[in-house]
């Protein structure tokens, strides 16, 4: 199900024709490039410029004899132009033409996952305040910890992808280069001037060294920080799913009208929005891989990058711009449940107040570790006898004796550990709340 913030430029962008469109841009500023330096007359530039086009199912056709798409793709643009199609391609070489729309294509991909990913963090901020102190109990290996509010735990989800955003933005800008420097980049049969004048046309940097190809350290690292957007959505799928469980039910994904969860059982409400982004979380993660893989190449290059790079950019950037405008409805959509929050903070006893007894008893003068020992002592008889921590503590002498009621009345105030969430949300969210 495709929400209404899923982009349909991103599945454009990796069409036959997009690329085709791309590849004759490029093809066009070259010859421009050329006719400054008086290399092209003015008048078959104008023919060039005038007549260029192509054909898809003639492209295939051609293809399909050749075994070659670029020589496929030039010798139909040539039967649109005419015998001044021999202006174009001039010293180039295939990965000229492929590396320079491949950086085009991820440079615009990423500015639109850099858009999910602004839209996602303004849907998180949104709910942050909405439930900046909502209180919860913070659990570490599962187990009640301390409490904290969901808020919070939104803030958290919100700095961890802006620095996404920081870094995919980093990421962008250097993926977006391209190289009209020849067979293995020495530039033998077209000067870098060229380079220069076609990459500025394009908005793309020239690479500063290149051989056959722009070095696969770029894309390694453009397919990784995807894979970071993608291991950060999983955390919050994880996080949300757990929430959903039926012993605890604090939150759930929104369940659409009319919407079943099984065949079999009626009453079943599954989280299967974030399952779904888990699941594709693992294949962004693994093209990164593979990604990472294209990086060591034969000399100036061979060609075991190309088939790998077919596949992973549009499926991981396809994705992502799913599971990113996926999580944007959840996230706006998310049911939070607070009484069921305060019922599992209370189930516990007010066991979530023992670290604030021991430092109240260390305070008083008494050894930390047999602080720990009297107050871990009190806290298993809590959770043995289901009765409440204070009445446990109120009941043992060597505890009692050196804590008044007014102290402890201070210790198991839950609004004690809410006390620096402003501070927290300043250092997030800014002064411009």
């Amino acid at each position: 199900m495709i929400s209404r913030y899923t982009r349909p430029e991103m599945g454009e962008l990796w069409s036959d024709d997009s690329r085709f469109k791309l590849w004759l841009v490029i093809e066009l500023a070259v010859c421009r490039a050329w006719a400054k330096v008086g290399r092209i007359s003015s008048q078959s530039l104008k023919t060039i410029e005038e007549k260029a086009s192509y054909d898809k199912d003639r492209i295939a056709e051609i293809e399909s004899e050749v075994h070659h798409d670029v020589i496929a793709f030039l010798a139909s643009v040539a039967e649109y132009v005419g015998p001044d199609s021999r202006f174009i391609h001039l010293g180039m070489t295939s990965s000229d033409l492929l590396d320079t729309a491949f950086a085009l294509q991820l440079k615009k991909a990423g500015e639109l996952i850099c858009k999910d990913i602004e839209l996602l963090l303004s849907a998180i901020k949104k709910r942050a305040f909405e439930h900046k102190l909502t209180p919860m109990i913070g659990r570490s290996h599962g187990i009640h910890a301390e409490p904290i509010t969901f808020g919070l735990k939104l803030s958290v989800w919100y700095a961890e992808f802006s620095r996404h955003l920081n870094r995919l933005s980093i990421a962008n800008e250097e993926i977006a280069v391209g190289k009209i420097s020849g067979a293995v980049g020495t530039f033998a049969h077209i000067p870098p001037e060229i380079e220069s004048s076609v990459c500025k046309s394009l908005n793309l940097s020239p690479d500063l060294v290149s051989t056959q190809i722009v070095q696969r350290d770029r894309h390694a690292n453009f397919f990784s920080v995807l894979a970071g957007v993608a291991a950060s959505i999983e955390k919050i799928s994880v996080e949300i799913r757990h929430l959903q469980r039926t012993e605890v039910f604090e939150a759930a994904e929104p369940f659409g009208k009319g919407q079943k969860g099984s065949s079999a059982m009626p009453h079943k409400r599954n989280p299967v929005l974030c399952e779904n982004v888990t699941g594709l979380a693992r294949i962004v993660r693994a093209n990164a891989a593979a990604a990472l893989e294209n990086v060591a190449l034969w000399h100036e290059r061979d060609i075991s990058h190309s088939s790998v790079e077919r596949i992973i950019a549009p499926d991981s950037t396809i994705l992502l711009d799913f599971m990113l405008s996926r999580m944007i409805k959840i996230i706006d959509g998310l049911e939070v449940f607070p009484e069921n929050m305060k019922k599992n903070l209370d189930s516990s006893f007010g066991l979530y107040s023992s670290q604030d007894v021991m430092l109240a008893l260390v305070e008083k003068g008494m050894v930390r570790e047999e602080a720990y020992k009297l107050v871990q002592q009190a806290a298993m008889r809590s959770w043995k006898e289901k009765r409440a921590f204070r009445d446990i503590i109120d009941a043992t002498g060597e505890l009692s004796s050196r804590l008044d009621k007014k102290e402890l009345d201070s210790i198991f105030d839950i609004d004690r550990h809410f006390k620096y969430v402003d501070d927290i949300f300043g250092r997030v969210f800014g002064d411009a709340q």
